[in-house]
């Protein structure tokens, strides 16, 4: 297993879906979105942590932002971000609501920070 940007990805020799493991493309369009949901770092920075972006997008991101990532992404990496989650950026409402689009039942707890 290698853990990267707090998802964890198989390698080829398992039968589960690696989760995205590098940074997404810079297009015009997702350097846009990352430009508004992703303010204190540059776009094209944010777009090599695709975790925090994809979870940033789920979370504030409009309906329009999500189709836009989805095309170029598809669904399953939103839902491996989803299982995975960085804690402190998804909202309830935004937790509850992708765990329902992906079926994921029943909806787990928030993630936690764990502070030492």
């Amino acid at each position: 297993m290698i853990e990267k940007d707090n998802i964890v990805t198989m390698d080829s020799a398992h039968s589960e879906p690696a989760a995205l493991d590098s940074a997404l493309p810079h297009t015009p369009e997702l350097l846009s979105i990352a430009r508004r949901l992703i303010w204190w770092m540059p776009p094209e920075e944010a777009l090599e942590y695709p975790t925090r972006f994809l979870a940033q997008v789920m979370t504030l991101g409009t309906w329009n932002d999500v189709q836009a990532v989805r095309s170029v992404t598809g669904a399953e990496p939103l839902r491996q971000v989803l299982l995975n989650a960085p804690p402190g950026v998804f909202d309830l409402r935004s937790w509850h609501y992708w765990h329902h689009v992906f079926g994921i039942t029943p909806v787990p707890s928030l993630p936690r920070r764990r502070l030492p």
